[in-house]
């Protein structure tokens, strides 16, 4: 196996290559492998409570005006280290949502969840954002 590391705007991935014989390659096209874990770069994160997995840049966020399951929240751009649960429509204080709940890839700790789809024409802007809940990560950096 090797270990890779690619630059990217405030982000640093790591890949890890597996020689496979005899397989087409599922590398990207730049011939890293899989990401396996996103290390953001900037001076203020949000990473997983549970294992500090970087989650979200302070930069990302839109609102902090938003409630979660568990208390306060924050509307974010991006998120990472993180995958995608199963769509369901809920009832949020807001109105009719299609979410996912999002999990960090390091320890499936629920984080939040990522708006898909919005019924109600003054929530569009919310759909493809995530909520990020405060409750369930941690400040690194130089706050």
């Amino acid at each position: 196996a090797r270990i890779h590391a690619a630059v990217r705007k405030n982000c640093v991935l790591i890949y890890i290559s597996f020689p496979i014989c005899n397989l087409p390659s599922l590398a990207p096209e730049n011939g890293m492998g899989r990401p396996f874990k996103q290390y953001l770069s900037g001076p203020r994160i949000y990473s997983c409570a549970t294992c500090r997995a970087h989650a979200a840049d302070h930069d990302d966020i839109i609102s902090k005006a938003f409630q979660g399951r568990h208390g306060r929240a924050y509307l974010i751009n991006n998120a990472v280290n993180v995958t995608l649960g199963p769509k369901e429509e809920r009832v949020l204080i807001t109105g009719l949502h299609t979410v996912a709940d999002i999990y960090c890839t390091s320890c499936n700790t629920v984080l939040g969840w990522k708006y898909e789809h919005a019924f109600e024409e003054s929530q569009k802007y919310k759909e493809g954002k995530y909520i990020i809940e405060k409750a369930k990560v941690l400040k690194e950096g130089n706050w």
